[in-house]
């Protein structure tokens, strides 16, 4: 009988991390064998069987409901992008998992103007896996001219991981690149007979140590609002702060914007990032670099 994988080592990595005093359990002996909390404490916990939870985080076939999903959830203490992941993975798998050919995400035209008019922000859509379905120019001045790279490489993490001028651009690279790792893997979760994110999670494992040892965390992360440090080549240090929104009508496309942190710093360097941009003299990006309007991705 085929088992789940995903689950089982999600759910295990889920329990490692609790110890038993914050889960307000008596310590049993001094000596445990295992991280955090036995199985057995973790269906208590949820109040189910210790024999269904173990079966449920083998990853046996078994359709737990809403109330039992629940309860493991709060026992493990998920946060709600873990939660909406846990509920992926326990959707039931239909024999051999067959690769789903790629789906053409293309961003609607009266969109794309939309993006385009926010001129003092910098503003960018993502599709599935993090494709970049669409920039702003300001976005291409801060970040990229995603626009001009090849096809397949137009993906916001394969770009932050993988290229040397992104881990020199965000001062917290790591951080950001271990976030986008967790992105991904929540994006797994929702569609996991993609082929392009089965065929990126295996680029970004052969090129890089750090993403398969996030990617082995299992960690997952949903994107709302923040904020970022860059060291621009041209303004230097210049602090943002970002909101996500999802587009109605268009479930997995999310627009970014983002604009300049309150403090007097960022505000300068943006004002003159905006301001050399839009100087023909600098030989930087203008209005040749704006995004094609029959452009797609997948």
């Amino acid at each position: 009988m085929a088992r789940n994988q995903e689950l089982s080592e999600f759910l295990r990595r889920c329990r490692a991390r609790i110890s038993p005093e914050s889960a307000g359990l008596p310590q049993r002996g001094a000596y445990r064998r295992v991280p955090g909390l036995r199985r057995e404490e973790v269906a208590q916990l949820a109040g189910v069987s210790t024999d269904y939870y173990t079966r449920l985080e083998q990853g046996r076939q078994i359709s737990p409901s809403p109330s039992v999903l629940e309860a493991v959830a709060a026992a493990l203490r998920l946060d709600d992008a873990e939660r909406a992941h846990l509920s992926d993975l326990v959707r039931p798998q239909t024999g051999r998992v067959r690769r789903a050919p790629p789906v053409v995400q293309r961003v609607r035209p009266g969109l794309r103007r939309f993006l385009d008019s926010f001129t003092d922000q910098a503003g960018f859509i993502l599709g599935r896996r993090g494709d970049v379905l669409a920039t702003n120019h300001l976005c291409r001045v801060l970040m990229a001219d995603f626009d001009a790279m090849p096809f397949r490489e137009r993906n916001l993490t394969r770009w932050i991981i993988l290229d040397p001028a992104a881990r020199e651009l965000y001062m917290d690279w790591e951080q950001i690149a271990s976030e986008m790792t967790a992105i991904l893997r929540l994006d797994a979760g929702r569609h996991p007979d993609d082929t392009r994110t089965a065929e990126l999670v295996g680029e970004l494992s052969m090129k890089s140590d750090h993403f398969r040892r996030w990617w082995a965390d299992h960690k997952v992360l949903d994107r709302t609002f923040g904020h970022k440090r860059f060291r621009h080549p041209v303004v230097g240090p210049v602090s943002i702060d970002y909101q996500a929104f999802t587009m109605p009508g268009e479930d997995d496309q999310t627009l970014f914007l983002y604009l300049p942190a309150q403090d007097q710093a960022s505000q300068d360097a943006w004002r003159l990032l905006a301001s050399w941009s839009a100087d023909p003299a600098t030989g930087g990006a203008g209005a040749d670099n704006a995004v094609p309007t029959d452009r797609s991705t997948s």
